[in-house]
This record gives structure tokens, sequence and C-alpha cells, in this order.
């Protein structure tokens, strides 16, 4: 059995509270993900994608760090970081937020967390928020705190997951709605349980608030899954291209605009409240954007993996976009890819040509998500 020894760059990279359960079940190799270690490879990236829509995965996410935000301006202090509309966000709600610059340029791409009134967890993508909305907090002239909690999620993912969480909690957490966090123990172990993730399936996320259960915690939860076929997974380059959803560095940056992306919906520039990038996106909404984020397919043999550089996009000799994520999907039986290409070149059924490292391929501007496109599958249920 390999030892956690054998991974390591150091003390600067955190280790998870899982970052031990994995090893022994099986992680062969780690990213670095928010200053943090997370599991990428468990063996086949495919049998990964098969586990998670025929059964279910657990994965230590851990690396997806919160900011917590309390103090009596909490709510007005967060809506300030987003243009997101957050007025209606009740208590025990989640919700997908962009955090923007003064550009209107995409610093992260989080799940906010309404824990009370003045409270909040945003969960994050790969971007050092912490920093920047403490930052911002030091000229704002309202009343909050902003730290980095002892919580540690991990996200359990597939059709398979309700039964594992009813197994685990009773019949009781059926009632939890999509996008809706409560408040639980298990056996003793404090959680936030959302019903979350980044697979496009059913699934919940399950945030530890004390680091010194996560071996614990780990092993209970796939005691619970065996009958079920859980397996230890990591989340799915495979599913989360199919189902179309971003990974920030990858997909969108820092001169990423909401409107390039077609999320026009995280965006209300006209509610009263200010937030930072208000004007920029005001700017950019009545100009246009001269991108678009679209959705292709790839004509050529199967990739063996996803793409680790941007592939040039071309049309008639000219580059105009660039591939930015590419996978083979082994259910839909094609090569399939997001991308960042010329607006007047992102009309599904466009024809562009692709330099990939193994060569030129052709390509077309497809529909995305490129499976389940109205999400019913992580809604239903």
């Amino acid at each position: 059995m390999e030892k956690q020894d054998d991974f390591g760059f150091g003390t600067q990279i955190r280790k998870s509270p899982y970052f031990d359960a994995t090893v022994r079940w099986g992680a062969k190799g780690f990213s670095v993900y928010n200053h943090m270690y997370i599991p990428r490879d468990f063996g086949s990236p495919e049998q990964n994608f098969w586990n998670l829509v025929n059964d279910a995965i657990l994965c230590d996410v851990a690396a997806e760090r919160q900011v917590e935000i309390t103090g009596p301006d909490a709510a007005k202090f967060t809506q300030s970081l987003t243009p997101r509309d957050l007025s209606k966000m009740a208590v025990g709600q989640c919700k997908y937020i962009l955090i923007t610059n003064a550009d209107g340029g995409i610093l992260n791409d989080p799940i906010l967390l309404r824990l009370a009134d003045n409270h909040f967890w945003i969960s994050l993508a790969d971007s050092d928020i912490l920093l920047w909305a403490q930052g911002v907090a030091v000229h704002s002239e309202l009343d909050v705190s902003i730290r980095e909690p002892d919580v540690s999620p991990m996200q359990l993912q597939g059709p398979k997951s309700g039964e594992v969480m009813k197994e685990l909690f009773g019949e009781s957490i059926m009632d939890l709605r999509y996008y809706w966090l409560r408040e639980v123990e298990l056996d003793g172990i404090p959680l936030i349980v959302s019903r979350t993730g980044w697979s496009s399936e059913l699934g919940y996320e399950l945030y530890l608030r004390d680091g010194a259960r996560g071996d614990e915690l780990w092993e209970k939860i796939m005691a619970a899954g065996a009958p079920f076929g859980l397996k230890p997974g990591h989340t799915s380059t495979i599913r989360r291209i199919e189902g179309a959803m971003l990974s920030y560095h990858a997909d969108a940056d820092i001169h990423t605009n909401p409107y390039e992306l077609g999320m026009d919906r995280l965006v209300n520039p006209d509610m009263d409240v200010d937030f930072i990038g208000k004007a920029a996106l005001q700017r950019i909404r009545g100009n246009g954007v001269s991108r678009k984020h679209v959705g292709l397919r790839i004509d050529m043999p199967p990739l063996k993996g996803p793409n680790t550089t941007f592939w040039p996009l071309g049309k008639d000799g000219e580059t105009v976009g660039k591939v930015t994520s590419a996978v083979y999907s082994p259910r839909l039986e094609q090569n399939i890819a997001l991308a960042m290409v010329a607006t007047e070149h992102a009309d599904i059924g466009t024809e562009l040509q692709i330099q990939t490292v193994s060569g030129p391929a052709q390509a077309v501007v497809v529909e995305k998500p490129f499976y389940d496109p109205k999400k019913k599958i992580a809604t239903s249920a």
C-alpha cells in the first residue's frame, strides 16, 4: 500500500481531512486546488464515469474551501460581491453565483450557502477569494468578519446517492430540495448537507465542520454505500463536460465576463443595490460581446484524455477561438468540447478547424449541454 508520504510538495500544500482515507481506498494521483491536494486518479477515468452515472461515487472535495461571512452587514456585503440578485435568497438556500471584479471579469463561480440571516459560506472554485473578500471589506465601511472556517466538503454523487443518504440519515433526508441545505449530525459528527454537486447527476455535498472526524466520516459513508455499489472517485471530467459545467481557469477566468458565457440569468445590473462590476456589466450588456462560449463535436478518433492546452480554432485560415475543455464521452461515443469562439462563428452548425496535439481535426458547433440539457437528472427525485 502506498503511504501518504509518497505524495508531497512540502507542507505548503495542505492535506484534507480525508487524505489518508482516499489513499487507503486507492487514490493514485493528486492535483492541487486552492492550495490543497485533491484526488484525481482512482484508476480508469472511464470507469469512474460509469460508477458515477450508474451507481454513486464519493469524492474528496475539501479543496472547495469556504469563505465565511458573518456580522451585522453580512448580507449587504455578500451582495456587493456578486451581480446575482440575492434579495430573495432564504436561510437554508444555496445559489450558484459569479464573483466579478470592477471590469466585469469573473474571479470565481462558487456556490453560496446561507446558514442564517447574517451567516454565509462561499464554497469556492479554484481562486483566492478569501483574500479578495478581506480586501474588499477593508474599505467597505461594513461591519463584517471574513475568515476560512474548519469546513471540508465531500461529494456523494450519482443515481444511488439518495439511497446512501437515506441509509445514513433516515427517510427525512429525502425532503431536502435541490439547492437547499440542512444542518445535521451523523453519530455526533457535525455537518451541513446540501443537495448540490459538480456532476449534473443527483447528488449531495456533506460539509464536515470538524476536521478531526474526516477519516471516520469517510469510512461511515463508504460502509453505508457498499450495498448500493458506492465507489471512491473523483469529479468526472467526462460528465461535467457532458453537462457543460464550467471549470474555472479552463472555461472562464478573470478576462471572461458572464455575457460571453451566456449566463445572463446570473446578472442583474439594474438592481438598486451596488455590486462590484455593475457599471462594467451594464456597458458590456449594452455593447454586446465579441465572443461566445459554445459546445463542439470533434470528428477524430477518441481522445485518450482531456486536453491539457488550449487548442486553436480556425475558420478559413483565420484563428477565431480556442477549445477550453475537450474529452471523449463513452456514452455519447463522441469527442465533445467546450470552446470560446468569435460571435460571428458561434452559430449552431458552424464548421471549424481545430489544431489538436495530434494534428488537425474538424469540429462543428452544437447545442450544450450535450446530455440531459434540462438538468432533469440532478433536479428530480
